[in-house]
């Protein structure tokens, strides 16, 4: 035999023998892909052509193994190009949050006991009273009563406001037997409260709602600023409160501040109010409302005027045309002609009562902004001058800051006394 000829295969070489093809491990896709089979050179002996090559001797089977089938790859796998993995994103560094303020709930207001009708009032006077007990403590503080004591204390009520006479009166009750003797200062408040209350008991009446009369007709009058627009609005809610039907006539044609006041006033208390537009006849104003009030069956009518000086002829004509026009369904009516005045005013107040009760023919009166002014004691003046009955005073912006007249409590107050148990 040539030495170059191949060997023939024994019988257990080619009994456990397998193709190269088989004998290979399988690969996987990736395997296939990425190693491409290097060329083989061909081999060809010395001298001599067509030859074949030795075949590659086998490698041994893993006997009991049996050998996995080739795994054929579509040519779409074959010509796919390697995945690419993403690239991560950067991170992106987040600034921590602060934690959200806890803002602790306001703590609910405590609740203002309501403060009694004696100690508002006492309140509202304090200018009053300070000024004239501070004035009579000085006085008579280590020193004895003769003429010019009295005197210096007839001053001090004078500027106080309580007027000539009364001054008088009050410095003479003080110095009955007491000429050249020691006297406390407590003794003097006290004579002083019982000289004023003595004037204005007489005085001092509720203003009475004759329920025979449907409506009853309440004219309010007085100057421009003395409060007399919201008096009609705390006096519509004291009515309602006692369960009486109201209505309102907003007869202050003159300023359309007041008419939109009065319809705020009536919606605060569900009272009915008339009104038209600014600068409209006030007396045809409050002749539509009396008609209204009788065909309603109203309580109360309060009727709102345009504030006027009282030394203005040409107004006070009006007021006196809106009282004749009310008469012509009424003859009766009104049946209150209420005048508001304001205490920071002083003694012009005399002259208002006076112009004012000519005209609008006033049965009452109602003193505000006691509260504002150490000149209180116009309302003793007042009383001891004109004795018109005085029904309401104020000393606040509040509806319970106007409240029905009371001498004694007045008195003390003023007096800088406590109240009467």
């Amino acid at each position: 035999m040539s030495e170059t000829e191949p060997k023939k295969r024994g019988f257990f070489s080619r009994l456990f023998g397998r193709d190269e093809e088989a004998a290979k491990p399988a690969q996987t896709p990736e395997a296939v892909v990425e190693q491409a089979p290097e060329p083989v050179e061909e081999l060809k002996p010395e001298g001599e052509e067509g030859v074949a090559p030795p075949a590659a001797k086998p490698e041994a089977p893993v006997v009991g193994t049996p050998a996995p089938e080739p795994l054929a790859l579509p040519a779409s796998v074959e010509s796919a190009p390697l995945p690419v993995e993403p690239e991560p994103e950067p991170e992106v560094a987040v600034a921590p949050q602060p934690e959200p303020a806890v803002i602790p709930e306001p703590a609910p207001a405590p609740v203002q006991p309501k403060r009694s009708w004696w100690r508002r009032l006492t309140e509202g006077l304090s200018r009053t009273s300070s000024a004239l007990t501070t004035g009579i403590t000085d006085l008579f503080t280590k020193r004895k009563l003769d003429a010019g004591t009295l005197e210096d204390l007839e001053d001090i009520l004078i500027q106080a406001d309580l007027g000539l006479a009364t001054s008088a009166r009050i410095a003479k009750a003080v110095g009955e037997g007491r000429y050249d003797k020691q006297i406390d200062p407590s003794e003097v408040k006290a004579i002083l409260a019982r000289e004023v209350e003595t004037i204005l008991t007489p005085v001092a009446h509720p203003l009475a709602i004759d329920a025979t009369k449907k409506p009853f007709v309440v004219l309010m009058v007085g100057v421009n600023g003395s409060g007399k627009t919201t008096t009609i609005g705390k006096l519509a809610a004291k009515f309602r409160a006692e369960g009486k039907s109201v209505m309102l006539a907003a007869g202050d044609t003159f300023r359309a501040a007041a008419i939109e006041q009065l319809r705020v006033w009536g919606e605060r208390t569900g009272a009915e109010v008339v009104f038209g537009q600014q600068g409209a006849d006030a007396a045809g104003l409050a002749f539509e409302a009396l008609q209204k009030a009788k065909a309603n069956g109203t309580d109360v009518l309060l009727v709102d005027t345009a504030g006027r000086l009282q030394n203005k002829q040409g107004l006070m004509d009006e007021l006196a045309k809106v009282v004749r026009v009310i008469r012509k369904q009424d003859a009766s009516a009104p049946h209150a002609a209420l005048l508001v005045l304001d205490a920071t005013v002083g003694q012009n107040a005399i002259s208002q009562v006076e112009a004012f009760r000519e005209t609008a023919g006033v049965t009452g009166l109602v003193m505000t902004k006691l509260d504002g002014t150490a000149r209180g004691g116009i309302l003793v003046a007042l009383a001891a001058q004109f004795g018109l009955p005085v029904h309401f005073i104020g000393v606040g912006e509040g509806v319970e800051d106007l409240e029905p007249f009371s001498a004694r409590d007045f008195a003390r107050a003023v007096a800088g006394l406590g109240e009467v148990a």
